[in-house]
Order: C-alpha cells, then structure tokens, then sequence
C-alpha cells in the first residue's frame, strides 16, 4: 500500500487575550509555500483549512491555554480525518461512496420535506369528544404501572409556631378548614399541594419526601388515609384521601396528553400517505415520471 507523505511544521500556539494566534508552515512539494501568508494553517491534498474555519470552530467562552489546546487538537483531527480520505479514495470504490452520499441527502430531503408538509397540514386541535371516546375504547391501554393518589401534601419546618394548627387542618375535608389552612401555610410551609380534585403520580410524591417507601408502593398506601415524618428540621405532611393502585386504568385526563399525542400521530401518517399519492400521480400525470416496468397496486 502506498501512502503519501504529508509535511506539517509544528505549530505554534500563542495567546493574546481571550484570541488565539496559530501560526501553521506547510510544505507540499507540488505546490507554493507562502500559501496566502499566514491565513492558511493547513494543507492536505487540495484542502487547506484556513484561519477563518478555526475561529468559527473554537467555542466561545474558553480562556487562552484552553482555547490553545482545543485549536491544536482541531488541526490534528482535520488533518488526520483529511489524511485518511486522501488515502482512502485511491483503495476505495469512490461510485459507491458517492451513491451513498446521494441516497443519503435524498434521504435527508425527503424527510424535511415530509415533516414541514405534516407540521403545515395535519396537526389541529382534536374534539374532547374524539380524545374521550379514543380513552373508552383503548383504555386497556392505559394501564397503571405505578399507584395514583389524591390528597394534600405539606412541608413545613418543625420548628414553625402554627405546626400544631396546620397538623389539624390538613386533614380537614371543611371548606372553612381549608380556607383557614392556605392563609396558614402562607407564613409556614415550604411546599404546599393541594390535590384532592386531581390524580398525580406517586412518584411526583414520593419525590419530595425524605423517607425509604421500599419497592412496593402499593402496600405502603393500601389502608393508609395520612402520613407524617421528620428529617432534616422538617416535617411532612401527606393527607391520602384516595388511592389508584396499580394495574387500574389510568384516569382520562392523566392520558389525555397521550391519547392526543397517538391521535396526532394518526393524522401525520394519513396525511403523509396521502400526500406522497398525489406527488406520484401528480408527477405521473406530468411526465415527470416514466415507467418501464408494470408496477403491482
């Protein structure tokens, strides 16, 4: 195998400020030394990589050393990379590289093409009713995989005057409690939640409270209305006015957004099988098409 060989001088790194000056000698011997002057830091086959290129390819924000280091590390990879396809392209079949090229940006095309026209024309706003009668027929799909709950969470420090009073109101299902309980929370607690009339997830829970629930959530929850614990100078309050264990469906504005999201999809393919129809027989129509073979339906 014969490889070419390729003269690089070393480099030299000098900063000034935050901008790096590198000074790059490149000696061919097919062709000019000079080379522009200093602009041109590199020179492989018939590329040069350029001053320019390198200040577009240094990311802003490193100090000098930093940005030395990164610019030299640049210049060897651009030339090793260069090195290798000058190399490459004589033991190589260059046809088949640029067929894959050109199936590739075809490719590319294709599916830029195809994603503007859907975004264009086939996402709307999808009927309440649509998205309800989706959840009825599918809702074995929409099986819990962790256990729901509804209730009221608090975290307040265990050091706050009115804890006694917010340990009585929080489990209140009376309006006035609960009225009394915001205003109080107002100048106590650190998180307040209030979900009685919503399902969140357990791990949404879980999340903020300190405290090893073990693996099995479901019997944890199951038979518990309240939960309390101290850690870290805080206490936290978990009211459970209503459990979905796991394996129950899911509730439908918990899967609202993915119904919608599947429903969405349905469209774009419709659309997009639509779409490439009528280019194909439009183009036909055209002439832009010509066919020599029977084509099955």
């Amino acid at each position: 195998m014969y490889y070419r060989p390729v003269k690089i001088a070393r480099l030299t790194l000098t900063c000034l400020g935050a901008l790096v000056v590198i000074l790059a000698a490149v000696c061919c011997s097919d062709r000019d030394a000079d080379r522009n002057g200093s602009s041109v830091l590199a020179v492989v086959g018939k590329s040069q990589l350029t001053r320019a290129e390198l200040s577009k390819a240094l990311p802003l924000g490193l100090n000098g050393a930093d940005s030395a280091r990164y610019a030299s590390a640049y210049i060897r990879r651009w030339v090793e990379s260069r090195v290798i396809s000058d190399l490459a392209s004589a033991e190589i079949d260059m046809h088949d590289i640029d067929r894959m090229v050109n199936d590739y940006r075809n490719s590319l095309i294709e599916m830029e093409y195809r994603q503007r026209m859907a975004d264009a024309h086939s996402v709307s706003e999808i009927p309440e009713d649509s998205l309800h009668n989706y959840y009825v027929a599918n809702n074995s799909d929409f099986v819990l995989q962790r256990p729901m709950l509804q209730g009221v969470y608090l975290k307040v420090p265990d050091n706050a005057r009115n804890i006694d009073v917010i340990r009585k109101l929080y489990r209140s299902d009376k309006q006035a409690d609960i009225d009394r309980l915001e205003k109080e929370v107002l100048t106590s607690a650190i998180h307040y939640d209030f979900f009685r009339d919503k399902w969140v997830d357990w791990d949404q829970v879980e999340s903020h409270i300190p405290y090893n629930f073990g693996s099995r959530p479901d019997e944890f929850l199951r038979g518990r209305d309240h939960f309390e614990t101290t850690a870290g100078g805080f206490v936290y309050l978990l009211d459970i006015k209503d459990i979905l264990p796991t394996g129950s469906i899911m509730p439908f504005e918990s899967a609202r957004s993915l119904i919608k999201e599947r429903l969405n999809a349905r469209k774009r393919r419709i659309y997009d099988a639509g779409l490439m129809d009528d280019l194909y027989n439009r183009s036909l129509k055209e002439g832009k098409i010509q066919l020599f073979v029977d084509l099955e339906p």
